[in-house]
C-alpha cells in the first residue's frame, strides 16, 4: 500500500487546533487514537546545544501550553520528555489529535541548507524510541513530517523508507 493510501487510512480527526487547544475533554485527550508517529527534526544548524527546555520556552513564546512535541532528541542522544503521550501535540497541522511528535535536534547543514544531520548517538536513540512507540502503538504509521506537507523537508530524511520494518 502506498503512502498517501495508509495516511488517509489514518484519518484527520478535528477537535484541536495545531497548540493542542480546543474542544475535546481530558477523558478524550487520555482515550485519543494514535494512528500516526511524526518524526520532525528542529531545524537547527548540525551540532546545535537546542534542548527540549529551549523548545518548550520558544513554543510558550508563541502562546502554546509549552513544547509541541511529545519527545526532542539532542544531539547526546538523550531521550526528553515533552507533552505527555496522553495530550494532543502542536507539530502537525491537521493531524495532531491521533499523532505523536517526535523531534531530533538538527537538519540543516553549517551552510543553513535542509540535511539529514543525525549523530549516530541520534541515530540510535530514535530507532529505539520508534520502535518502543510502535510496540505500545503497532498500527500507527511512522512518517516524517515532508510526508503530511509537501511544502516542507522536515525531517531531512526519508523515515518511511528508513523504518520500513516497522510498519503497521
Amino acid at each position: 500500500m502506498e503512502l498517501e493510501e495508509r495516511v488517509a487510512l489514518c484519518g484527520t480527526h478535528r477537535g484541536t487546533d495545531h497548540h493542542g487547544r480546543g474542544g475535546r475533554s481530558r477523558r478524550e485527550r487520555v482515550m485519543r487514537n494514535v494512528t500516526l508517529i511524526v518524526v520532525h527534526c528542529s531545524a537547527n544548524r548540525a551540532g546545535s546545544a537546542l534542548r527540549l527546555r529551549d523548545i518548550d520556552r520558544y513554543h510558550r513564546s508563541l502562546g502554546w501550553k509549552g513544547c509541541g512535541y511529545h519527545f526532542v532528541i539532542p544531539a547526546d542522544g538523550a531521550v526528553e520528555e515533552g507533552r505527555p503521550l496522553s495530550q494532543v501535540g502542536s507539530h502537525c497541522r491537521g493531524h495532531n489529535s491521533h499523532s505523536i511528535g517526535v523531534c531530533y535536534v538538527g537538519g540543516l547543514d553549517a551552510q543553513g541548507n535542509p540535511a539529514d544531520t543525525r549523530t549516530p548517538a541520534q541515530r540510535v536513540a530514535l530507532r529505539k524510541l520508534l520502535e518502543r512507540l510502535h510496540r505500545k502503538y503497532p498500527k500507527a504509521v511512522i512518517v516524517g513530517h515532508r510526508d503530511l506537507d509537501g511544502h516542507k523537508a522536515c525531517p531531512c530524511f526519508d523515515v518511511v523508507r528508513e523504518y520500513r520494518d516497522l510498519e503497521p
